[in-house]
């Protein structure tokens, strides 16, 4: 389990916490998303929990270990990221993009072994994005992109996985099909995923627990009927909404002459 205890952040020089006294908790096997608005404080959070920023305040704990304390290399073993936006500097193919992957498996002035390669190729086919394997990550597609940032942390080989916006610039059937595979990942490998969203319809579908956050606090957490109710919605994103239910499912939608 990863556990976020009472996490604060400010920039240097800045006066106000963006963060403030943020605490989570996060589950091996499940999915849970942070949701909220722009400027939530969800993207800073990410980055706390990653070593990115540090907090001034707070820990991140994973089975004891307090990961803020970890050098980089030892949380790049435990943690990784899948970030909002990338853009390739050069044109690597698919398969070198996964196998950086392996820095933190491989000596500094090492090469990757075969069984580095290895396991790369195994993970190309378990995504399913085996035919990628030669192409150039600037000449793909953008859910092709998000399959291979997925695919570069998993052979990381951590226990932790974090998504930020992983459906970010995707049509709709590609938003689906990566959330229905970062979930099948969660389940089969016993993955701890803590992923952001905008979409309250994506998180109610895909998520087993919720955290609402709002100007860098937790409005609520629980799982997903209980935290994305048309009461917590109004009050965060400040928007008429109605929550129903439709065929077994709940689902969100705004007050049309709001």
């Amino acid at each position: 389990m990863l556990e976020v205890m009472n996490l604060y952040f400010r920039h240097l020089h800045h006066k106000a916490d963006m963060l403030k006294g943020i605490s989570l908790q996060a589950q091996t096997g499940k999915i849970t998303t942070i949701l909220g608005p722009n400027g939530s404080g969800k993207t800073t959070l990410f980055r706390c929990i990653g070593g990115l920023w540090k907090p001034r305040q707070g820990e991140v704990r994973f089975d004891g270990q307090n990961l803020l304390a970890l050098s980089y290399e030892k949380r790049a073993r435990i943690l990784a990221s899948v970030p909002q936006e990338h853009t390739f500097p050069f044109p690597y193919s698919v398969l070198d993009v996964i196998l950086m992957g392996r820095a933190s498996h491989v000596g500094l002035f090492s090469s990757p072994t075969s069984s580095d390669r290895g396991r790369a190729e195994e993970v190309l086919k378990e995504l399913a994005i085996a035919p990628l394997r030669d192409k150039s990550c600037t000449r793909i597609s953008g859910g092709e992109k998000q399959l291979v940032l997925i695919a570069r942390a998993l052979v990381q080989e951590g226990p932790i996985m974090m998504l930020d916006e992983p459906t970010s610039h995707l049509d709709f059937r590609h938003q689906i099909l990566i959330l229905r595979k970062v979930r099948e990942l969660a389940r089969q490998r016993e993955l701890v995923v803590l992923m952001t969203l905008h979409d309250p319809n994506l998180a109610m579908l895909f998520s087993d627990e919720v955290v609402l956050m709002n100007e860098g606090r937790i409005v609520s957490t629980g799982n997903p009927e209980a935290v994305i109710t048309e009461q917590n919605l109004r009050e965060v994103y400040r928007i008429d909404v109605h929550v129903t239910n439709l065929n077994g499912y709940r689902i969100v939608y705004p007050e049309r002459n709001a």
